[in-house]
C-alpha cells in the first residue's frame, strides 16, 4: 500500500473521528479508504448511467 499525504479541513477530520469513535471504522485511514472506494464506484456507475452525476470536486 502506498502512503498519500493530503490536507483535509478540520471539520471533516472531526467527522471522520466521530465515525471511528462510534466504531463504524477501525481508524481514520480505513474511513478515508472507504470514502475513496465509494467515490470510485459511483464514478464508474456514473459512466454507465449518466443520469446520476455527483460533483465530487465540490467541498
Amino acid at each position: 500500500m502506498e502512503r498519500v499525504t493530503l490536507r483535509i479541513p478540520e471539520q471533516q477530520i472531526d467527522e471522520v473521528e466521530q465515525l471511528v469513535d462510534s466504531g463504524e471504522f477501525p481508524n481514520r485511514s480505513e474511513a478515508i479508504r472507504s470514502a475513496v472506494r465509494e467515490m470510485i464506484n459511483e464514478q464508474q456507475n456514473g459512466r454507465r448511467d449518466q443520469t446520476s452525476k455527483r460533483g465530487w470536486a465540490k467541498v
